[in-house]
């Protein structure tokens, strides 16, 4: 089970955290993603974090929230995060983390099958 937390109302050029809390099992090999929906629009991918063997992992953004967002996992809390740095109303979306045992670079969201429930995230202009 995935628990996102950490969203909330922010204006252009803050910070938020999000947090997605695993339950029920380990994350430590997993592919972790973050994806976002905004209004009227498809669900889409933001990030993922895949583990490459032992202590490696590699990041995935789209294009564009390269350089502004950052995805992390700490194995110890069994979390994984999304620092966005420099929001921007575009940014503004319901955003969801989805989980996969498989090692994949997972930018689509059928590589996932474990998703926890959105948060939103709104910035004001």
């Amino acid at each position: 089970q995935l628990q996102a937390s950490g969203g909330g109302l922010v204006q252009a050029g803050d910070s938020l955290r999000l947090s997605c809390a695993a339950s029920g099992r380990t994350i430590t090999t997993y592919t972790m993603g973050w994806f976002r929906q905004a209004p009227g629009k498809e669900r889409e991918f933001v990030a993922s974090h895949r583990w490459s063997g032992d202590s490696i992992y590699s990041a995935y953004y789209t294009d564009s929230v390269q350089g502004r967002f950052t995805i992390s996992r700490d194995n110890a809390k069994n979390t994984v995060y999304l620092q966005m740095n420099s929001l921007k109303p575009e940014d503004t979306a319901v955003y969801y983390c989805a989980g996969s045992r498989f090692s994949r670079v997972g930018r689509d969201q059928t590589d996932f099958g474990s998703w926890g429930q959105g948060t939103q995230v709104t910035v004001s202009s």
